[in-house]
């Protein structure tokens, strides 16, 4: 310290550090205008903009206020430069922080733009943010005159032992990264695994891919097993998709009338039922003759996986009232059995059971 102090270093440096936290106010609510304004707008990118300044801006004001503060009060130049060097390392990390909120915001659209769907991969959007978090963080560790070069160097040797500590994590990361950069599962698809589970995939992290299944539950799957699985994606290469109904018809049913018929229910269903396919071509294909009536197959078409049970509902329904308005008969399975007699033999048999069941004593 060159000198003492005197009141009046203590009323500058009041003044300068209250009008530091003065024009942060001013600019916390320049902010919340200008995010009202941003809202407004087709363009998100502003909203993301203004939401990272959101924080940045008022803090920096009052850093700046005391970073004025300091310069006024006579300290001696290691303090000087300790406070200096204090305050930039926290403008540092608060805009660390807000750059990593900033970089998420942009990396979370633009993800969902290459998906194609309103899901979230968060794997890409923490990526991102862990590696702004780490630059800033180094940076500010420069500031303070830590030098980062044995930091880097020891991060390098320990590397290897956490790399073979989290082998199953890592392993579960870049099966993330794999999965959705080769576009096999995004966020969005109903997919189905060959061990069965099946439902809606809700995110992709760095961990695990979360399915919604058709009962409102959660299940969660390593991104190394997904990997690894046979898989069914109902929703690749496109969403619709066709449903087969087996339906029979009596024998002594006029076939082209069965098919007429049927068509056209197909066409009203499609046409009336939310899910349906209203440009579906519909088909009616016979294929067998079982034992008691004539079996085809109707295909239909629905705009995605969980549709198939309303549309096979109404189907179901409008189809059976259709047959009994139009005489048409479901005949329910039955089998004939003649049975043949052989005249004198058949006594003989029962003479020769019945003398068995005597020897045996049950007669």
């Amino acid at each position: 310290m060159s000198r003492d102090l005197v009141l009046h270093d203590w009323v500058v440096a009041a003044i300068a550090m209250a009008a530091g936290v003065a024009a942060g106010l001013l600019l916390r609510a320049l902010m919340r205008w200008l995010g009202r304004h941003a809202s407004r707008t087709a363009w998100s990118g502003d909203d993301i903009i203004v939401d990272a300044l959101r924080t940045l801006a008022p803090w920096a004001a009052v850093i700046g206020g005391a970073a004025a503060a300091a310069s006024v009060l006579p300290l001696t130049t290691r303090v000087t430069g300790l406070v200096n060097d204090s305050l930039i390392a926290l403008l540092i990390l608060i805009a660390t922080f807000s750059a990593a909120r900033g970089v998420a915001g942009l990396v979370q659209p633009l993800a969902q733009s290459r998906t194609g769907v309103a899901g979230s991969a968060t794997i890409f959007v923490n990526i991102a943010r862990v590696v702004v978090l780490t630059m800033g963080v180094l940076v500010a560790l420069e500031t303070m005159g830590v030098s980062i070069a044995p930091l880097l160097t020891a991060l390098g040797v320990g590397g290897l032992a956490v790399a073979l500590a989290l082998q199953d994590t890592l392993a579960n990361l870049f099966a993330g990264v794999h999965i959705l950069a080769s576009k096999t599962v995004q966020p969005g698809d109903y997919i189905r695994l060959s061990s069965g589970e099946e439902g809606y995939v809700v995110d992709i992290n760095w961990r695990n891919t979360v399915v919604r299944n058709l009962s409102n539950n959660l299940v969660i799957i390593p991104n190394g097993r997904l990997a690894r699985t046979n898989m069914t994606n109902f929703t690749q290469p496109e969403q619709k998709l066709s449903i087969l109904v087996q339906v029979g018809v009596g024998y002594d049913s006029d076939l082209e009338h069965v098919e007429r018929v049927t068509l056209d229910v197909v066409d009203t269903v499609m046409a009336d039922v939310s899910g349906g396919v209203a440009d579906h071509e519909a088909a009616v294909r016979f294929h067998t003759f079982a034992d008691s009536r004539i079996n085809f197959t109707v295909i239909l078409g629905v705009g995605e996986f969980s549709d198939q049970y309303r549309i096979k509902h109404e189907f179901i329904k409008r189809l059976h009232e259709r047959y009994r308005a139009e005489g048409i008969s479901i005949p329910a399975p039955a089998r004939t059995v003649s049975v043949q007699s052989w005249g004198a033999q058949v006594p003989h048999q029962r003479d020769a059971a019945a003398s068995v069941l005597a020897g045996n004593g049950l007669e």
